[in-house]
């Protein structure tokens, strides 16, 4: 075989692999375990942790109004790091209320005593073992992080995180965590047909039907829940009155952006910590030189 078939073979092969590697899954990102966060990404066959570069900082002291959920979830996570037994956590309640920012708050906190978050969103429930498999040897502790969390009727990656919590055969990583929020406090649609099936004894004690026991079953895995509760008016205007500072508003300007802070909250349909937030920036740069 002469020189210039032999090109022509190995050139054809080139082409043949290329066009292989493009229908097959690209390989693992390596880990950067000195990030203080991740977020389980997939692409194709392919899963892996994806460390976040630029990460949301906020502090507890940003979050007013809501004390208990604070000491709360301070005092688990605190617990969590210094190895006691800690819960797993499911924050429910009004939306904009801060669950999400007080797991980003402990992250703030605690992050320079080895304490880790990765975001799963919920379509990727179904690897939680297998994230767990990949950080159970680590030194650092983390909290597997699930915000927004509700699941549809017929939706079955609920029982991926059922297993997670408490339920599977193999023992619970102690260096893992979940912390979940949820607008649903049993994570599931509840219908009244459900109850239809719930019956009494003669005793009068009360047996849920299976749909109901089912739905409760998974939230009563979380060993700590927390409430949150939309804000009265005065505390609402407190939190805008704290965002205006923090932003630099003109304080002149503060107390007559009251009444405008409330209209914006009617228009919006909830008074929260968001809503306030949202305002006071919109405020500022209209009252800001």
């Amino acid at each position: 075989m002469q020189q210039e078939e032999i090109q022509q073979l190995i050139q054809k092969a080139i082409g043949v692999l290329a066009q292989l590697e493009a229908w097959l899954p690209p390989a693992p990102q390596a880990i950067d375990w000195n990030a203080k966060a991740f977020r389980w990404r997939k692409k194709g066959g392919t899963a892996w942790l994806e460390a976040i570069k630029v990460i949301d900082t906020i502090k507890e002291d940003n979050l007013l109004h809501i004390t208990q959920q604070k000491q709360a979830i301070d005092t688990n996570t605190r617990f969590f790091l210094q190895g006691k037994p800690a819960n797993n956590i499911l924050m429910t309640g009004a939306r904009g209320t801060g669950k999400s920012s007080l797991v980003k708050a402990m992250l703030t906190k605690y992050a320079s005593a080895g304490l880790r978050l990765i975001e799963v969103d919920k379509s990727d429930l179904g690897d939680l073992s297998d994230i767990i498999d990949l950080i159970s040897h680590r030194p650092e502790r983390f909290i597997i992080f699930c915000d927004d969390l509700s699941f549809d009727e017929g939706e079955v990656s609920y029982k991926a995180l059922k297993s997670a919590l408490d339920g599977s055969i193999a023992t619970r990583s102690e260096n893992v965590l979940i912390y979940a929020t949820s607008n649903r406090r049993h994570l599931m649609p509840e219908y009244m047909r459900e109850n239809l099936s719930t019956h009494h004894q003669a005793d009068g004690e009360i047996h849920p039907g299976e749909a109901i026991e089912e739905k409760i079953s998974l939230s009563e895995r979380f060993g700590l829940w927390l409430a949150f509760y939309p804000f009265k008016q005065e505390d609402y205007l407190a939190i805008v009155d704290y965002w205006l500072n923090t932003l630099g508003c003109p304080q002149e300007y503060i107390e007559e952006s009251h009444t405008e802070a409330l209209q914006w909250a009617i228009q919006r349909g909830s008074r929260s910590g968001r809503v306030a937030r949202h305002f006071a920036s919109d405020w500022t740069a209209r009252h800001i030189d």
